[in-house]
């Protein structure tokens, strides 16, 4: 009996994020840009990358040039999005002073990292285009990890799946 209940304590959590589930929706949060706000939802039909990371994490700022190297090779098939939960223009101001041009949504309240159960940087999610979660890196990843990640969830998701709420 025992082993039963560590192993299904152990598929709770196979992400690395207690609040984050494989082949389910993350939750759902805004997204404010120069054209308006539109929500995780509103990208599916896309690869979204979710990345949460922070300026002073050596291992978060390496890892920029692989999202915009990514954006680059996918186009209009991927939709990177960035979160920091520090204090406002931070990460923002970290982005314009190295001409780095990736959505980022400020989290200061740390709201989004909670809802997430981020507890470490960085930590990338990759969905498939029906919005699911097909990869979690919890900790840095390569160039390497994040195309495959991408490729495979290019050719996994294609089914609807249900809205999901978004975050206040």
């Amino acid at each position: 009996m025992l082993p039963a209940l560590f192993l299904a304590a152990s598929t709770a959590v196979a992400t690395g994020l207690a609040t984050i589930r494989y082949d389910v929706p993350p939750p759902n949060f805004a997204i404010p840009g120069a054209h308006g706000t539109r929500y995780l939802s509103d990208l599916r039909g896309k690869v979204v990358v979710i990345n949460f990371w922070a300026t002073w994490c050596h291992v978060c700022t390496e890892e920029l040039d692989d999202f915009v190297r990514a954006q680059q090779m996918f186009g209009d098939r991927l939709a990177i999005v960035t979160i920091s939960d520090e204090l406002p223009n931070v990460a923002a101001g970290y982005l314009r002073a190295r001409n780095i041009e990736l959505p980022l949504v400020e989290d200061t309240s740390g709201a989004i990292s909670r809802v997430y159960s981020v507890e470490k940087w960085p930590i990338t999610l990759v969905l498939d285009p029906a919005g699911a979660v097909s990869y979690v890196s919890v900790g840095g990843l390569s160039w390497q990890e994040l195309q495959d990640a991408i490729e495979r969830a290019q050719a996994s998701g294609s089914a609807s799946t249900p809205e999901a709420g978004v975050l206040q």
